[in-house]
């Protein structure tokens, strides 16, 4: 029930974000956008407080993921752990399935079933990317946040969420959605909260090892980093909706 609240709530922020801030961010998908005009759209009010949960996710990176990831990394070799990062992504196809299928690209929804049944059975489990290296058959990334927005829900106010990074209200609603296209959410919903968490925190350990050395070099090419994280993740976003 908890759970359903805070949905219920971002979904009335969602709302409230939608109709002229939505116009607006079709001019926003423009490529040609100026960057300068582009950052004074940006909607950061709770920036003090994103800042410091900034600060917060930073610290976590350097005082314990980034120790758990290259212990991890030491000990359990790359291409074990390419594989690892693999399953992963296979379990996760629903997502991407539905949300191709709910924006109308079936086509691409297709293209997903199609790599599911290759690399479960051809790739065993997920292992292997038979489907890309063989059949080039390449994912087509989309989750329900950008569903909401080829929808017209506007993005609503930047947020910088604890443990879970860059977001704002939209892909925080568009989460939750994906949250329930998610099979290892319903090891949850049967009681298996302690295999859950283990196996994200896992996954979370097993990425964070491949991408060591990434956010340093971000970082340190970054006069404010929290403004670049924030920039990154808003362009990106962009891109990923328009395309």
């Amino acid at each position: 029930m908890h759970y359903l609240r805070f949905f219920i709530l971002l979904f009335i922020l969602l709302l409230a974000s939608t109709g002229p801030a939505g116009a607006e961010e079709e001019e926003y998908f423009e490529d040609d956008w100026p960057a300068e005009e582009m950052a004074t759209r940006i909607a950061d009010p709770l920036e003090p407080v994103n800042r410091l949960f900034f600060q917060f996710n930073d610290k976590l990176y350097f005082w314990v993921l980034k120790p758990l990831g290259s212990g991890y990394g030491f000990v359990v070799p790359k291409p074990v752990r390419t594989k690892v990062a693999n399953f992963f992504y296979n379990l996760k196809t629903p997502v991407r399935l539905v949300n191709n299928v709910l924006q109308g690209k079936v086509g691409r929804g297709g293209v997903e079933l199609s790599r599911f049944m290759v690399n479960t059975t051809v790739g065993v489990g997920g292992l292997w990317d038979p489907a890309r290296h063989w059949f080039d058959l390449a994912p087509a990334e989309e989750d329900f946040g950008q569903t909401l927005a080829r929808y017209g829900a506007g993005a609503g106010i930047y947020i910088c969420w604890p443990l879970l990074g860059p977001s704002n209200i939209r892909d925080t609603l568009g989460a939750g959605g994906d949250y329930f296209l998610n099979p290892v959410s319903y090891l949850g919903m049967n009681g298996e909260s302690d295999t859950v968490l283990a196996l994200r925190a896992g996954e979370t350990v097993n990425g964070t090892s491949l991408r060591i050395g990434d956010y340093e070099d971000f970082k340190a090419a970054s006069f404010d980093p929290y403004s670049a994280m924030r920039d990154a993740y808003l362009q990106r976003r962009r891109i990923q909706i328009a395309r």
